[in-house]
């Protein structure tokens, strides 16, 4: 494939990395950046050897493809004007502020015929990746993500900054409809919720407890799944997850290490933890790559603007049962 011409508008902390990641790959070929702080954009610019445009339209009018890594509030309408200009978008996570902005960018993408991908990173974190050969079909999920406290992204609840990264994987590991959401958060060190607890009931009878905090000590990112003659643990921050499974009867347990016994006599079944080996990527890259490819084949992109409008869908259920308490 020929390399996507490219740009990147908004590069503050995360976009200064979408920035430097870009400039390196051979699928993308980086043509210049935008921000609405020019000296900013000008010193991101220099230091990935392209030009800092002075005006958005600018930008657009030289590209096929863009990175939007605004303030979420701006996401609709630099992705609407994106799409005006007939490029094809990744649009940093939360896909919008409000689940109606939403449907109407994913609306107007397939009305354009134009690729969208939202950047739920995780998807593409090699813990996950490795579980590929797996077949998963969650009954009970346990997930906590904690973040030290960090000025940065308070300006919106913790459930739309950190939380939304654990439902997008729940919402598509299981990939059944919501029964019953409960939830409750509370503000500690800024104006919106800083910790949530969840519990997501979907109606095949799957169970997710989700507990999110940005004023932890330490950091963790973490989440265990049970199924039928399975558990596995992800440690999404190590990069490296866990497989213990029964095997025996009509299980093959895989090619593990045997590490117990459950049971006695032609009722034993050995416990088999396998750790799986985790590909040597960087997630942002792959999700670049992976949206570069899209395109270029025609196909779906690896993560949907439908995946991105579920999990903010989600979300912003759980703030209207927080905030309703």
């Amino acid at each position: 494939m020929s390399a996507l011409s490219f740009g990147i508008i908004g590069v503050g902390h995360l976009g200064a990395i979408h920035a430097k990641v870009a400039s390196q790959m051979t699928s993308l070929d980086l043509v210049g950046v935008y921000d609405t702080d020019l000296a900013r954009a000008q010193k991101v610019a220099e230091q990935v050897g392209v030009p800092a445009m002075t005006t958005l339209e600018e930008l657009l009018e030289q590209v096929d493809a863009v990175s939007i890594v605004v303030p979420t509030v701006h996401h609709f309408e630099v992705a609407k004007k994106a799409l005006d200009y007939g490029c094809h978008i990744f649009l940093e996570k939360p896909i919008t502020a409000t689940v109606d902005e939403a449907r109407t960018i994913v609306r107007l993408a397939k009305e354009a015929g134009k690729k969208l991908q939202v950047g739920h990173i995780e998807r593409f974190n090699p813990a996950v990746l490795a579980l590929e050969q797996y077949d998963l079909q969650p009954m009970f999920i346990e997930s906590h993500r904690l973040s030290p406290f960090h000025p940065r992204g308070t300006d919106v609840s913790v459930v739309l900054d950190l939380m939304i990264h654990d439902l997008d994987i729940i919402l598509a590991l299981v990939n059944r409809p919501l029964q019953a959401v409960d939830a409750s958060g509370v503000a500690v060190v800024s104006e919106s919720e800083d910790i949530a607890s969840v519990r997501l009931t979907f109606d095949n009878g799957a169970v997710a407890n989700i507990t999110t905090s940005r004023i932890s000590v330490k950091a963790m990112r973490k989440m265990r799944i049970f199924q039928k003659d399975m558990y596995v643990a992800i440690d999404f921050l190590q990069k490296q997850s866990e497989v213990f499974q029964l095997a025996g009867r009509d299980s093959t347990g895989g090619q593990g290490m045997p590490v117990a016994t459950i049971g006695e006599g032609e009722r034993a079944r050995q416990v088999v933890y396998e750790q799986p080996e985790v590909p040597a990527v960087n997630s942002m890259e792959l999700e670049l790559d992976r949206f570069a490819q899209a395109i270029d084949k025609g196909e779906h992109t690896p993560v949907t603007g439908e995946d991105g409008l579920r999990a903010l869908d989600v979300a912003e259920t759980i703030l209207r049962k927080i905030q309703s308490q």
